[in-house]
């Protein structure tokens, strides 16, 4: 059968490979990162270069495309970390302690919502993870705490509508304030 009549799907079965993923922070903004937050990073990097990578490279030399794809994927996070690393300003909790009774960069942040209390971690954009309530400073919802007190409310848009979140505590590493 000529090359004509035939689908392109059916010489690509694979799934493409796609683009490095632009930075999730503002144009101009400085990457951010919790002490913490780096050095996840960086045991992350070092599992994918030392382990991961290794063990793809000896795959992908049995000429499959299917491994050869994931070392793709894995090098453009590999390549992810590493410029992360390169562009973090890792900046430490606040050690004045008034500087501590206000809601900054890594605070973990109880607030009460209409639906209950809800806790929330104010750390860099390559850290946040949604599941863990883990939310970058450049959000939302952290611009609205950023500076807010233990008793304080401030008003939030979400979804679902607008609703008064009250600061409930605001804790930094193992020191939570009440």
């Amino acid at each position: 059968m000529s090359k004509a009549f035939t689908r392109e799907s059916d010489d690509a079965s694979e799934e493409p490979i796609s683009p490095r993923p632009s930075s999730a922070l503002p144009p101009g903004a400085k990457n951010y990162v919790t002490p913490d937050g780096a050095e996840r990073l960086r045991g992350e990097l070092q599992r994918l270069v030392q382990e991961e990578r290794p063990r793809l490279a000896v795959a992908a030399d049995e000429d499959d495309d299917a491994v050869k794809r994931k070392l793709q994927r894995l090098d453009q996070r590999i390549q992810q970390i590493e410029d992360s690393l390169r562009s973090a300003v890792i900046t430490p909790p606040p050690e004045n302690a008034e500087d501590r009774q206000r809601v900054r960069f890594g605070a973990t942040v109880t607030v009460r919502r209409n639906s209950g209390m809800v806790r929330y971690r104010i750390v860099g954009v390559d850290e946040a993870d949604p599941d863990e309530g883990w939310v970058s400073w450049p959000s939302p919802v952290a611009r609205a705490l950023m500076q807010a007190r233990v008793g304080e409310r401030v008003r939030f848009r979400f979804p679902s509508g607008e609703e008064e979140l009250e600061v409930v505590s605001i804790g930094y590493g193992a020191q939570t304030q009440a």
